[in-house]
């Protein structure tokens, strides 16, 4: 019996090839055991343990993909690019954009040529000390705070991130940055969704997110989320062929309820084909 109670011995789908089955099996068991810390944990105690337990995962887990992946400034250009592509839609001139998890801040820098001001927020003050530029306003958070002036964000934006936050602390986050969010400003969130997920290293040995992806949603919970902070509407997103395109929202909750009637290991594969990715994990769009 293993650290997380459970002996995984095989792995669901093909471990990739820069990495060995016996690394990727190390990895999935500490890292649900850190997880565990971290959905047991006190909020008071939690807000401490996040960064603690990453730093824990690094040493623990030395060939983590986090550690070993080289991304070319090629590579680091696109994702840029992609994201860039999303947004534009959204920003003009007199946008104060908010960028939640802004790590070495490459996006908030690309919308800071198009924006009026930009805050980077995260909650490592080393990643954030890289990012300078006269229009953009560095913001430590201990990982619910959203430390800005009240009412002053047009555009919160937040990619990969709410998945990583125990849910409690994405509830009290939610509220913080409704409150920062201007009258008629939006939060446009992307995060992968749970029924064709688990999207963590849990993919290889399990139906459900049980490491760092404390909680993976679906639209509809999502949308259930925005409203009960008190966003007036919720949109959905969808980029296909490179444009990005409105859907409406009741066709993607309709087309939730019919996927997730599927075995879990039919959706895992489908839901990573075709058109159904952009389905599944569109960019949410909630407007005060």
């Amino acid at each position: 019996m293993d650290v997380a109670g459970v002996a995984p011995s095989r792995a669901r789908f093909a471990i990739p090839p820069s990495r060995n089955a016996a690394d990727v099996e190390h990895h999935y068991l500490v890292e649900v055991e850190l997880a565990q810390r971290l959905r047991s944990a006190p909020r008071d105690e939690r807000l401490g343990l996040y960064g603690q337990v990453y730093d824990e995962l690094f040493r623990r887990v030395p060939n983590h993909p986090q550690l070993t992946r080289k991304v070319s400034e090629a590579e680091r250009r696109k994702g840029v690019a992609d994201r860039i592509a999303t947004l534009r839609p959204f920003v003009g001139p007199d946008t104060v954009f908010l960028e939640i998890g802004a790590g070495d801040g490459s996006l908030t820098l690309a919308v800071a040529e198009r924006a009026r001001h930009c805050y980077a927020l995260d909650v490592s003050r080393e990643i954030l000390s890289g990012v300078q530029h006269p229009k953009v306003e560095t913001v430590l958070s201990d990982g619910c705070s959203v430390p800005v002036p009240p009412g002053s964000v047009t555009l919160a934006y937040s990619f990969q991130v709410m998945e990583h936050i125990h849910p409690d602390d994405a509830l009290e986050q939610l509220r913080c940055l409704y409150e920062a969010i201007a009258p008629g400003g939006s939060y446009l969130c992307i995060t992968p969704n749970r029924l064709n997920g688990p999207h963590d290293v849990s993919k290889f040995f399990d139906t459900v997110a049980r490491g760092f992806h404390l909680k993976e949603y679906t639209t509809s919970e999502l949308a259930r989320l925005f409203r009960g902070v008190g966003f007036r509407r919720v949109e959905v997103y969808a980029r296909t062929s490179g444009r990005v395109m409105r859907l409406p929202l009741a066709f993607v909750t309709g087309f939730e309820k019919m996927f997730e009637l599927l075995p879990a290991t039919w959706r895992n594969r489908l839901g990573r084909r075709h058109f159904i990715p952009s389905v599944l994990a569109p960019a949410l769009r909630a407007v005060k």
